[in-house]
């Protein structure tokens, strides 16, 4: 069944609907662990009023950001069935093609925002796992001491075993889920009925009230409400995965309903026990439920944790595709499902962020001081690419575009301003993250198009060639495949190979791999084919690929030969420019720059590793280049 189709029969639906449950809404579904709890931290008064007000607040900021922004306007932008910042920024741009400065805001906003995602990947775990082994508090105060040992060793395990793959485990996630989801509401129906009155904090007036009431702190507790939507944007970018209808289903019908339920249980709770603050998830079961509750909170993060870092590996791999992110190794971990990668480098360095997070914050409470900032940024980023995107593909009116942008514009910026706050107590960590991976990537691109104008500048045309090759020049037989990044005219890598060798192949093919700004190409408009030369003798041939896959040039080679280019591809040579790059003094790229794009060119993985190509048929030429 493709996962972009989204006609599904009844038994198919609820089928997705199961495993959407079990991948896309782990962290928002821990979120009760420690949301409620942290919105009290600040010394809010915890009566009747002050309650309902925050339950209020969570139930409004669930309804408006989560399921109106996200599940009903967002998740219609797909891009071809795919969702996720990239994907946004992808559609975004199609409808921008003719205006080159409106296209460089959205990369530079797109790239922001996936910057700030990798902030998020990192405290998610990290604030997850401590938030359900910090249950231990409430169940065994004597065993307190243990709790960073065992978070460490658990969350140790989970990125050691993801280069094992997550399809063999995804198949437990969706009961387990499933399962939490269910407990989450049975624990808050338990307490409610203690205390109905919480059902009242519906009404958006008790929200209202409260914030007009505090004042500036009102203003503050913002940053700890969204706390309670954090995971909103795992609903987008899992579309393609599990489809639109699937995801809408699963949090329409238990996700939502189960959430609420929970939050007003333990608003009930702190109304008949106030001194449940400590931890008023935990303390909503009864004593001798405890212990199983710890383990299940502790699996549930773990796949929340999971999710995220497999969100991680996507976007890395679709930002490789799209030319924003020097090479590196990926490794699909399944035969059968094209999206499941492990990206080694990104793995480790995940887990040495999330080590040292946890180690330094010691506490979920002080971690979430450093949580939310990341989070409301990337919310911001998709407001503004999807108002683009309804402005300039869907068309709708100037007065409805407005109102949906400056609507939920507003709601981000509040969330964002308040938790700016934090930055000087934590929110700094994921500002530094993103700022790194920022200019890491913005100098990749700046680097890569120095590198594609010098070679431009360089280039001669095929019909030049024929002119100025030497009638006693050498040709052999075979045939020679030279790789190049340039869609136009000879590369580099051969006028350097006649110049040294002065010797020509009987059939040349000049190779470009094109990544598309659509997630998938199929095989029927993969390959383009054109011959060149008095001979027909010279071959341009352009594989397209969509940027959710790896391009597989031993199949493309195939299909070139099942569209009539004569050649035997175990026989051909392969051959690859070695680029060695400086920088003249006056470069116009900036001095700072220049020493980070040699570091990240030269450690980028080779091109005859990343595109598959057989080691025993290249020749490597080495070039240098001075930009």
């Amino acid at each position: 069944m493709s996962s972009n189709s989204q006609n599904h029969s009844k038994e198919q639906l609820a089928g997705l609907a199961l495993g959407a449950i079990g991948v896309v809404f782990g962290d928002i579904g821990t979120s009760p662990l420690y949301a409620l709890k942290e919105v009290f931290h600040g010394g809010l008064p915890i009566d009747h009023l002050h309650v309902l007000g925050v339950l209020s607040l969570i139930v409004w900021s669930l309804t408006l950001v989560v399921t109106t922004k996200y599940a009903i306007f967002i998740m219609r932008a797909d891009n071809k069935g795919e969702g996720g910042i990239i994907a946004l920024m992808a559609l975004a741009l199609q409808g921008s093609k003719d205006n080159q400065k409106k296209m460089a805001f959205i990369i530079t906003i797109g790239l922001l925002g996936a910057s700030l995602f990798y902030g998020d990947s990192i405290i998610t775990p990290a604030i997850s796992v401590l938030s359900a082994v910090e249950g231990l508090q409430i169940i065994a105060p004597s065993l307190s001491r243990y709790i960073l040992p065992i978070t460490v060793t658990v969350l140790g395990g989970l990125f050691i075993l993801q280069a094992k793959g997550t399809g063999k485990v995804g198949k437990i996630f969706a009961p387990i889920m499933c399962f939490w989801f269910g407990l989450l509401a049975v624990l808050g129906i338990i307490n409610i009925i203690d205390e109905p009155s919480v059902l009242m904090a519906i009404n958006p007036y008790y929200a209202v009230h409260l914030l007009f009431e505090l004042g500036w702190h009102g203003f503050l507790i913002m940053g700890a409400v969204v706390l309670a939507i954090t995971g909103a944007e795992a609903l987008y970018a899992d579309m393609g995965h599990f489809g639109l209808k699937p995801i809408r289903y699963a949090w329409f019908s238990f996700v939502f309903p189960a959430l609420l339920l929970n939050y007003f249980g333990q608003g009930a709770l702190l109304l008949n026990h106030p001194e449940a603050i400590q931890n008023p998830f935990y303390l909503l079961a009864p004593t001798w439920a405890l212990y199983p509750l710890l383990i299940l909170s502790t699996l549930a993060t773990v796949i929340a944790s999971q999710a995220v870092i497999s969100g991680a590996f996507s976007v890395t791999r679709q930002a490789i595709q799209l030319g924003y992110c020097p090479r590196m190794n990926i490794l699909h971990t399944s035969g059968d499902e094209m999206g499941q990668v492990y990206v080694p480098a990104v793995n480790w360095l995940l887990m040495i962020s999330v080590f040292v997070l946890v180690l330094s914050f010691k506490s979920s409470s002080a971690l979430a001081s450093a949580y939310g900032i990341a989070v409301t940024g990337t919310m911001i980023v998709d407001t503004i690419l999807a108002f683009i995107i309804i402005e300039a593909l869907w068309k709708w009116t100037k007065a409805t575009s407005i109102t949906f942008l400056t609507t939920f514009l507003a709601i981000d910026f509040l969330f964002f301003s308040s938790n700016s706050l934090k930055i000087p107590t934590g929110g700094w960590l994921p500002l530094v993250v993103a700022t790194v991976l920022f200019l890491v990537l913005t100098t990749w691109i700046k680097g890569r198009k120095l590198l594609t104008d010098y070679m431009n500048a360089r280039r001669m045309l095929f019909e030049d060639l024929e002119e100025t090759i030497n009638a006693k020049l050498v040709r052999v037989e075979g045939t020679a495949i030279y790789l190049t990044r340039s869609l136009h005219g000879v590369p580099q890598v051969l006028l350097h190979n006649l110049e040294h060798n002065h010797v020509l192949h009987e059939r040349i093919i000049v190779l470009t791999i094109v990544t598309t700004n659509d997630p998938y190409v199929d095989e029927a408009h993969l390959v383009k084919i054109r011959a060149f030369g008095k001979n027909r003798d010279f071959y341009r041939v352009k594989l397209y690929y969509g940027f959710k896959q790896n391009a597989d040039v031993r199949r493309a080679l195939e299909l070139c030969v099942q569209q009539g280019l004569d050649f035997n591809p175990k026989n051909a040579s392969f051959f690859i420019g070695s680029e060695q790059i400086s920088f003249r003094n006056k470069s116009p790229m900036p001095k700072w720059r220049r020493g980070l794009f040699r570091f990240l060119f030269h450690n980028s993985t080779s091109a005859i590793e990343f595109f598959k190509i057989p080691v025993e048929r290249v020749v490597e030429l080495g070039i240098r280049i001075e930009l």
